[in-house]
């Protein structure tokens, strides 16, 4: 039970975990970005690039606290715990550094949805939950099926 509570996973002698499903990074379909690399991906997850190389505003989408593709993202994109990205994303704000913060989606679908009718946007699912809606990107050349994909 304590095992449980901490979300460690046991497996018995011999026996193979189960593989992390990857975390897909998905934009409009009709967006011109294929590829981005990790660090270009950093750049418009932390705010630092606002608009695409034709001009258009990203849109960044992020998945409320406790979905676990957002604990995957504030590991491996932002390097961060809950409270330091609340506080980030405040200091940007105060210091006028962007015009608001990332726009919270509450489910898979919800992200999804938006990302099919929203322009500029991005933001991350499970990437079994991608629909033919939106596109996905490859990060540092590789999808998220990929040997080495790094968001996993």
């Amino acid at each position: 039970m304590f095992v449980a509570a901490l979300g460690l996973r046991i497996t018995p002698a011999g026996a193979q975990a189960a593989p992390r499903q990857a975390i897909a990074i998905v934009v409009n379909a009709k967006s011109p970005i294929n590829d981005l690399s990790f660090d270009e991906l950093r750049k418009i997850f932390m705010g630092d690039q606002q608009f695409w190389a034709d001009r258009s505003k990203v849109t960044l989408l992020v998945r409320a606290p406790s979905a676990r593709e957002r604990a995957v993202v504030l590991d491996k994109i932002y390097k961060m715990d809950e409270d330091q990205f609340r506080q980030y994303w405040i200091g940007k704000m105060f210091r006028a550094e962007v015009a608001g913060g990332p726009k919270i989606v509450y489910s898979t679908d919800m992200a999804l949805t938006l990302i099919a009718t929203i322009k500029g946007s991005i933001t991350f699912v499970p990437a079994a939950a991608v629909t033919g809606d939106v596109k996905v990107l490859r990060i540092d050349g590789k999808l998220p099926a990929d040997p080495g994909y790094i968001l996993k």
